[in-house]
This record gives C-alpha cells, sequence and structure tokens, in this order.
C-alpha cells in the first residue's frame, strides 16, 4: 500500500468534495442546529436584564448596578430619554436616581424613586432588576434584608435543555460527515465510472478505500470538534475530548465505507441511511429523555461513541471513566474492517467483469 498514492486520491477527494451536497451538508448543517437549538432555547443569545440609569448624584446605587453579574447597564444623562427607551424596549428598566439620594435614605428619608419598567421585558428580567435594586438601596441605607433565603435542592440538578440537545447535533456532524460523505464519495465515482477507471491504474483498491476513510474521519473530526466548540461544550479536558472524537470519528468513516461498498448507486445508498437513520439515531433519545432505562441504548451501535462524548465534553469526566465504551467503539470498527474489504474485493471483481 502506497502513502503517495493513497494522498493523490485523498487530496482529489478533498478538492472535489465541496462540489458534493453530502459534502456541503456536513461543513452547514451543524452550524445552522446549532444557532437554531440555541437562539429557540435560550444559551446563545440569552438576554440580560437591560438597565438604565440617570444619575444625577453620583449615586452608590449606580456603582452596585455596574458590579452586579448578569445585568447590562446603560448610563444615560436625561429621564425623558431613559423614559424612551423603556418604552420602545430598548431597556428593560429604567431608574431616575436625584441628587443627594443616597443621603436622603442614610438619614431615613423616602426620597422620590422613579423606577420604569419595560411592558415587553421579560418577567424573570424584571424580578431580577428589582430585586437587585431594592438590595442596593438596602445596602446604602445600611440594613440588611427582612429574611434571608436559603436555597435548598432536593434531588440531582438537571441539565440546561440546550445541553442535552448537543448529542443531537454531535450525531448530524457524526453521520453526515463520517457515513454519508465517504458513502456518496464511493457511490458516485462508481456511477460516473471513474472508480473503474483510478483502478486500473497502480491505485489499488484497499488505497481508495484508506482515502476515503481518511476523508470521512478528518471531516468528522474538524465537524464534531467544532459542533462541540459552538456549543460550549469542550469541557475542562480538551485533550481527552479530542481523542474520544478521534475515535468516534473513525467509527464512523467505517459505517461510511460500508456503506460506499455495499451501494451499488445512489437509490441504494439513500435507502440504507434512511433505513439505519432510527437504527442510528436511536441512543441520542436517552439524552433527552435520562429516565429511560439506559441499558436499551447500548443495544445500538452508536451509543458507544455518543455516550463518550456526553460523558467527557459535558459531564467533565476523564477518559479513563469511558474506557470501556471506546474499547466496545474500536472493537466494532475491527470487525467491520474484514468485512468492508471483502466486498470492496467483490465490487472489484463485478466491475471488472463488466
Amino acid at each position: 500500500m502506497s502513502l503517495a498514492r493513497i494522498w493523490k486520491v485523498l487530496r482529489k477527494d478533498f478538492a472535489m468534495g465541496p462540489r458534493s451536497p453530502f459534502f456541503l451538508y456536513a461543513l452547514v448543517l451543524p452550524i445552522v442546529l446549532t444557532v437554531l437549538f440555541q437562539f429557540a432555547f435560550g444559551s446563545l443569545f440569552e438576554p440580560k436584564p437591560r438597565l438604565g440609569i440617570v444619575d444625577a448624584g453620583n449615586s452608590e446605587i449606580t456603582a452596585a448596578m455596574e458590579a452586579a453579574e448578569g445585568i447590562e447597564l446603560t448610563l444615560l444623562d436625561d429621564a425623558e430619554e431613559l423614559k424612551r427607551q423603556v418604552e420602545a424596549n430598548d431597556l428593560d428598566g429604567g431608574l431616575v436616581l436625584p441628587t443627594g439620594f443616597d443621603e436622603a435614605v442614610r438619614d431615613g428619608a423616602r426620597p422620590p424613586l422613579d423606577f420604569y419598567i419595560g411592558g415587553e421585558s421579560h418577567a424573570s428580567n424584571r424580578i431580577i432588576l428589582m430585586v437587585t435594586a431594592l438590595d442596593s438601596i438596602r445596602e446604602v441605607e445600611g440594613s440588611t434584608a427582612p429574611v434571608e433565603v436559603e436555597v435548598v435542592s432536593f434531588g440531582e440538578e438537571g441539565l440546561p435543555l440546550t445541553l442535552r440537545l448537543v448529542p443531537i447535533i454531535v450525531f448530524y456532524a457524526l453521520v453526515l460527515a463520517g457515513v454519508a460523505v465517504p458513502g456518496s464519495s464511493m457511490v458516485e465515482e462508481k456511477e460516473k465510472g471513474t472508480l473503474m477507471a483510478i483502478l486500473v491504474t497502480p491505485v489499488k483498491v484497499g488505497e481508495v478505500l484508506a482515502a476515503k476513510w481518511l476523508l470521512g474521519l478528518s471531516l468528522t473530526f474538524v465537524m464534531a470538534m467544532m459542533t462541540l466548540a459552538l456549543n460550549g461544550a469542550l469541557g475542562s479536558r480538551p485533550l481527552d475530548v479530542m481523542l474520544v472524537v478521534l475515535i468516534a470519528s473513525l467509527l464512523t468513516a467505517m459505517l461510511g465505507l460500508l456503506v460506499g461498498v455495499v451501494s451499488k448507486d445512489s437509490t441504494m445508498m439513500f435507502g440504507i441511511i434512511k433505513g439505519a437513520g432510527v437504527i442510528l439515531f436511536a441512543p441520542v433519545l436517552w439524552y433527552l429523555f435520562p429516565s429511560w432505562p439506559q441499558w436499551i441504548a447500548k443495544l445500538f451501535p452508536l451509543y458507544w461513541i455518543i455516550e463518550p462524548i456526553w460523558q467527557v465534553s459535558v459531564m467533565g469526566e476523564a477518559v479513563s471513566e469511558v474506557w470501556l465504551e471506546l474499547v466496545v467503539a474500536l472493537a466494532i470498527s475491527a470487525m467491520m474492517l474484514p468485512v468492508i474489504v471483502a466486498l470492496a474485493r467483490r465490487m472489484q471483481a463485478q466491475m471488472a467483469s463488466r
């Protein structure tokens, strides 16, 4: 097997790849799904409470609001402009602090305080702004809150829905780049006759398979890592994440080769991918519905790569905690290899007989 010939076939596949719709889908769809899911469920574009303040006396409340986390503060000079922006929903709330407000509060007086709330603001943002403002006023007064709240959580803390959607987005990155791209590349060359033309040269069928596998492996690895990064799921162990994604890419690229050598044409390939889609996608459902019996998910092949990615990237576990799943994934890949080689030889013999 010649590395030089493998590289030439791989370079050709990358050069011709953008002409394939599957190649483009593999590049675009995970990013589009990330934007749609994060926008819909509020992680990527989650709105912060927007507060405007007109401070005529350099109040300590303004400094406290500037130091408060999670509040987007805007300082204005005119109360009418503040009111206009709140009415236009450019701000969730507006606070007017007159001259001498802090001194009056400390003296026990009740100075007027204009606090505007936007009618279209989120209820959660209104509560945050009002509670934060009241706490700041109490600090200026030198008093404490009338009650002390202690938050007690029962049971395991739930994960945000946006994190539970990460396996779905990663699944599409793995399947499109790892299965559909090398599979469609192989089938397209069969239909156009370019595969037969390549095999009459010194290039061997094993070298073609290696190039297609490397195509799926490299594209899958890049897209899966990019998907995790966009979703903020690289975790605290990025090297561990890279390792599990690499093994996941290896397995899905082997599935892509299997689809490519089995399929005689595009129609057959589409049928295989659609038919196997339910089996491939099934383990992802257990991350949306964690109360389901987990042993059922282990019956599906992609569980053994989705689970390590979930544990290492989202849950922050080390590779040593998912070594069994990774070994099973490598074993599945190893078992597919002789099947792919045998089918490829039969494919070559059939093309030669024609």
